[in-house]
Order: C-alpha cells, then sequence, then structure tokens
C-alpha cells in the first residue's frame, strides 16, 4: 500500500482520518482557496480538494493524497469561516431557523500514478430557531471561529440542530469517510 498523506492541518479531520485505523502523516498545502468568479460552490470545493492534493504530489511522490475542503452555504450564498466572535454571531442569527447546506469536496491523489479521484458531498442542516442569548452562550463555550458557518458539530453545535440529512455523517466535520473508504478501496487499501 501507497503511504496515505493527509493534505490538511485540520485537527478535525486529522482525528475522522484516524477512525480507519490506517498510518498516515499530515502536512499543509500552500494554495489559493479564493473563489473564482461565479465559482459555484460544489465547483469550488472540488477544485480546492484537488488543488490541496496536487499541491503536495510534487514533495510526496509514490503516496496516496487526501485533500478536502468544506462550504456552508445559505439560501444560496457561501458562508466561510467565521474568525470572530461578531462575525460567528451574524452566521448563526441568519441561520436561525434556516436550512444551511455544508458542501464537502474530497480529492484522494495517487501521486505515483497522477490518477485522482474527486467527488462532493452535500450534507443539510435544519436550525432550531435560535435568539441572541443562546448563541452567545453556544459561542462563549465553543468558539467555533474556525468551523464554516460557526458550527461545531462534534461538539455543542449538535444541540443548535433541529435535524440532520445526507449521506454521511463526518462530512460534516470535513472529511466524509464513507465515501473517501470507495476510493482508498479503488486504489487497492485494505481497510481494516
Amino acid at each position: 500500500m501507497l503511504p496515505l498523506l493527509l493534505a490538511s492541518s485540520s485537527v478535525y479531520r486529522r482525528e475522522l482520518l484516524s477512525r480507519l485505523h490506517l498510518p498516515f502523516i499530515c502536512s499543509s498545502p500552500d494554495i489559493d482557496e479564493g473563489h473564482l468568479a461565479n465559482e459555484p460552490a460544489e465547483a469550488l470545493v472540488r477544485r480546492l480538494a484537488e488543488e490541496k492534493a496536487r499541491a503536495l504530489a510534487a514533495s510526496h511522490p509514490g503516496h496516496l493524497i487526501i485533500g478536502s475542503d468544506q462550504v456552508a452555504t445559505l439560501e444560496g450564498r457561501i458562508i466561510g469561516k467565521p474568525h470572530t466572535f461578531e462575525n460567528a454571531r451574524e452566521q448563526l442569527l441568519a441561520a436561525s431557523g434556516q436550512r444551511v447546506s455544508f458542501l464537502t469536496g474530497l480529492a484522494l491523489l495517487n501521486s505515483e500514478t497522477g490518477h485522482c479521484q474527486v467527488d462532493c458531498i452535500p450534507f443539510t442542516v435544519h436550525m432550531r430557531e435560535l435568539n441572541a442569548a443562546r448563541i452567545e452562550r453556544y459561542l462563549r463555550i465553543e468558539q467555533p471561529y474556525d468551523c464554516a458557518g460557526s458550527f461545531k458539530a462534534e461538539g455543542l453545535g449538535v444541540s443548535l440542530f433541529q435535524s440532520t440529512e445526507g449521506p454521511d455523517a463526518t462530512s460534516l466535520v470535513g472529511l466524509p469517510l464513507i465515501r473517501l473508504v470507495d476510493m482508498l478501496l479503488a486504489e487497492g487499501v485494505q481497510i481494516p
């Protein structure tokens, strides 16, 4: 089996990948994560996931490189990572009682052959009605400023959800393991 490389510095993605009990290393790709003019959200996450994987191919020959990228969308527009308390509060107020779609791009690049599998996995969250006090309590406790849409679903963020729907709950956290296993199997990786 070719060694696995996770093209990410995300602790959340690292924790998810470790669930597969496969040895892997991590390296952070240096790419421009900006949006192209009129680029749909699905195309954006697919492109960035692949670019992250390809950015490390030259420095890691003979590896299976996993790239992933995620955006949240609300009413058709992309909402990114908030980075600050104020931005997170605004995102959550806007999302109150709404449907938020998470799109996670996933790429698996065989840097030996150049073969790259790319997909986009959707996941939808139906939000509870949220008031300012509840949002502030959540933000003070969870501090999800590095999470798309200000949701840390693997923590207290789940309390903000009314319901969820999608093919793979791990895609909500940023690395869709069900689809990744399919890709790894296609590359001949033996999953325990």
